[in-house]
């Protein structure tokens, strides 16, 4: 599940890791846009749940430094040893150059060159020298995990994709449907043992379609008009069914660009129905060589009329767990 749950303050999360733990998820999954952190939801949940793995997904590689980002890793793989693991990415220019003053230049060559030092940096090497990007003079981590957490890389197209496959210990994939799958894994080919392959899937446990598809249309806009994503969906094979959405978009209809955006698409990319129709679609993505399904759980009608208790519901029902009483 990806965590912190919207809706509910972080302090109040003792309880939603443990309704995860019952229902029987196995990973809560953080990520950092413009809410909390990545790594402080984790760390309450090393502290309340300690079956639950850990995981960011994903730091940003642009808005820490490469010495900060060790640091926050390697304090949780010390929280949680042998739980964690530390998902990176790029990130978006709006996130990056608009939301923190920082240039977003050289995306792919930033990521590399911060996977290569976080690998060395989290094996308790002393970091010094030039990677491209950027340079670090003399870097040690004064208290290097004794379980150094995998580090896994965040990719949508070919060139990322084959750099998390020949360096990193695992890919992160994100805004793609069960049937994408198999294009995305191809680009990764011969994989090295233990490498893990998470999706991050969008789930809107409702059977109000309408709700969900007009939700779904919202993010869809927000998401797949930024270039990296606009470019991931042509390549998947999207240009003729989100081309007009992104004409729209691209001229200042905003309306309009939400409208263009066909069901099949919506339905395809936000699953939605009931929780066990939801938790059957997932698996899809299992079936078709997601290692780790993560699911970003959306607000729906049901869950703000119905407070607490039905967001305990909810996860039962969603969980692994679930399967036995459906």
């Amino acid at each position: 599940m990806t965590v912190p749950l919207g809706g509910v303050p972080l302090a109040d999360h003792a309880a939603v890791y443990a309704a995860l733990d019952r229902a029987g998820f196995t990973d809560v999954w953080s990520s950092e846009v413009n809410g909390a952190d990545a790594f402080t939801p984790l760390a309450l949940a090393a502290a309340w749940q300690p079956r639950l793995r850990l995981g960011t997904a994903i730091a940003p590689v642009f808005t820490r430094g490469p010495g900060l980002l060790a640091m926050s890793a390697a304090a949780l793989a010390e929280a949680a040893p042998g739980r964690f693991a530390l998902g990176i990415g790029a990130s978006s220019p709006v996130l990056v150059d608009d939301w923190n003053a920082i240039p977003f230049t050289e995306p792919f060559r930033r990521t590399r060159d911060v996977l290569r030092f976080l690998q060395a940096a989290l094996r308790g090497e002393t970091v010094d020298g030039a990677f491209g990007t950027f340079a670090v003079r003399r870097f040690t981590l004064e208290r290097p995990p004794a379980v150094p957490p995998p580090v896994l890389l965040a990719a949508l197209r070919p060139g990322m994709l084959r750099l998390a496959a020949a360096e990193a210990d695992g890919v992160i994939l994100n805004w793609l449907a069960a049937d994408d799958v198999s294009k995305a894994l191809a680009e990764l080919g011969g994989r090295g043992p233990g490498f893990e392959v998470v999706a991050r899937i969008f789930v809107c446990p409702t059977e109000d379609a309408g709700y969900a598809r007009t939700l779904g249309r919202r993010l869809i806009t927000s998401y797949l008009t930024v270039p990296a994503y606009a470019e991931f969906h042509r390549w998947l094979g999207r240009e003729s069914a989100l081309g007009p959405m992104w004409t729209a978009w691209a001229a200042g209809d905003r309306r309009g660009a939400g409208s263009a955006v066909p069901d099949e698409v919506v339905d395809a990319l936000v699953l939605h129905g009931s929780p066990e129709r939801c938790r059957a679609e997932v698996r899809r993505y299992a079936k078709a060589g997601v290692d780790v399904p993560v699911l970003a759980l959306l607000p729906t009608p049901e869950l703000t009329s119905g407070g607490a208790a039905a967001l305990g519901d909810l996860i039962a029902r969603l969980g692994p767990a679930g399967e036995e009483r459906a």
